[in-house]
């Protein structure tokens, strides 16, 4: 990692003094903010800038005033207003929302991991909530927060018509395999399977829903047993120390893989915003046709935003419409937010509770429930999106999907969550062996 860098607006050795350490880091690490030489009880801004790779640009501010030194340290001190308030270490990063004037409904995703997410940091005087880039700044440095860390390899995966990309942490291995789903929306999404990989996991990022290159009358139970022997089977993957990682509809798959695959059998598996209500045991056209069903369940609020958790709502109490999850033989974690309003997580989850108390494998449940936070639980410090432009991909629409969740406890629960996966990944698929050092 660099050394922290100062950076000052003038040569004046009073001028304000803005440090940022680690001005390199993981995404999920966190940085500590200082700034000395202000004068005694100064009113000042701190304010963050980041350029997505859409070209669209993202803010925070936080609003500081200095203590009888001169001196505000994030880590210890309030923010009094702007995006964030209170001691928040990172809020300059997951309070991010799109400058003024911007395009509606965004969301801030990475897709080239091999570069960093740059931001800007900087510091003005008084108390400001806009007008930032007429302004000019006390001190100004840049920060860069990337998803893998040095070393990790990234391989494309182009075998047996299975699309995907495989993340490896430095050194020789073996290392324990995970293989990584995302939702409904589709594409070869990279992040968090780098930033796993960063952390010692051979992450495959799997793409599934992809509708120029997979048709999804061709993507069955055997597209993902053959992802997952292509992991198995690296020579650095330890055969023996595999898991799941799912989010939406990604654990539907997750959770029919881990109950009825004869292939698949992971040593863990942890479903994100997920439902057992989703049975995956054909072709994924297939099992769209079966969600359109429920479409009638679909409701628009007042702000043109599709709410969809009304779709597996009640939870069936017919076995058949339902995954058996009184099957799976592994530890299992849920990671659910009280107002994801995407998905009935939460009400799946007390069902699978029941489900696995009545088949006596309770005892491998873990559930995870954050109050206020909505659908899209991601690595920590990732912007909260409450509603945003999505695309049906069976039904080649686009809309505004709401996702739910209040900033502050969606923040907290992305920060709690995370270490608690990567604690229960470590448990289960290292248990003995000497963790990975990056």
């Amino acid at each position: 990692m660099l050394a922290p860098v100062r950076t000052v607006s003038t040569a004046n050795r009073t001028s304000p003094l803005l440090t940022v350490q680690p001005r390199r880091g993981l995404v999920d690490e966190k940085f500590q903010i200082v700034i000395t030489n202000l004068l005694p009880n100064q009113e000042v801004t701190l304010h963050s800038l980041h350029q997505s790779e859409d070209k669209d640009f993202w803010e925070a501010f936080g609003h500081y005033i200095s203590d009888e030194h001169g001196t505000v340290t994030v880590a210890k001190d309030e923010s009094l207003g702007g995006t964030y308030e209170g001691t928040e270490q990172m809020g300059l990063l997951w309070s991010l929302r799109p400058v003024p004037g911007s395009r509606s409904a965004l969301r801030l995703r990475k897709t080239n991991v091999l570069t960093p997410m740059v931001v800007n940091i900087s510091v003005y005087n008084g108390h400001l909530s806009q007008g930032f880039s007429k302004t000019s700044v006390l001190a100004t440095t840049v920060t860069e927060r990337w998803y893998m860390a040095p070393g990790v390899q990234r391989v494309n995966i182009r075998e047996n018509g299975v699309r995907g990309t495989l993340f490896l942490p430095p050194g020789p291995g073996p290392y324990p395999g995970v293989l990584d789903l995302w939702g409904g929306g589709g594409g070869l999404v990279e992040y968090r399977s780098a930033l796993l990989a960063s952390h010692g996991f051979a992450s495959m990022a799997l793409e599934y829903l992809s509708p120029d290159e997979l048709r999804t009358a061709d993507v069955d139970v055997s597209y993902f047993e053959n992802a997952y022997q292509i992991l198995q089977n690296h020579p650095k993957v330890q055969k023996n120390k595999m898991a799941m990682l799912g989010l939406s509809f990604g654990s539907a798959i997750t959770f029919s893989m881990a109950a009825y695959s004869t292939i698949i059998k992971p040593q863990c598996c942890v479903c994100i915003s997920g439902s057992h209500v989703v049975p995956v045991d054909k072709s994924l056209f297939e099992v769209f046709e079966e969600i359109k069903k429920n479409m009638d369940k679909v409701h628009v609020n007042e702000d043109n935003h599709v709410i969809q958790r009304g779709m597996i709502l009640p939870i069936p109490s017919d076995p058949a419409q339902k995954i058996d999850v009184g099957r799976i033989k592994c530890p299992v974690m849920l990671v659910n937010g009280g107002d994801d309003q995407n998905w009935a997580s939460v009400e799946s989850a007390q069902d699978m509770e029941m489900m696995m108390e009545k088949a006596g494998n309770r005892h491998l449940l873990t559930v995870l429930t954050y109050p206020d936070a909505g659908h899209l639980i991601e690595p920590p410090y990732t912007p909260h999106f409450r509603a945003t432009n999505f695309i049906l991909q069976e039904m080649k629409e686009k809309i505004v999907m709401l996702w739910g969740g209040q900033t502050k406890p969606h923040a907290y629960a992305q920060e709690d969550s995370w270490e608690k996966i990567l604690a229960f990944f470590h448990q289960h698929l290292y248990s003995s062996n000497i963790r990975a050092k990056l």
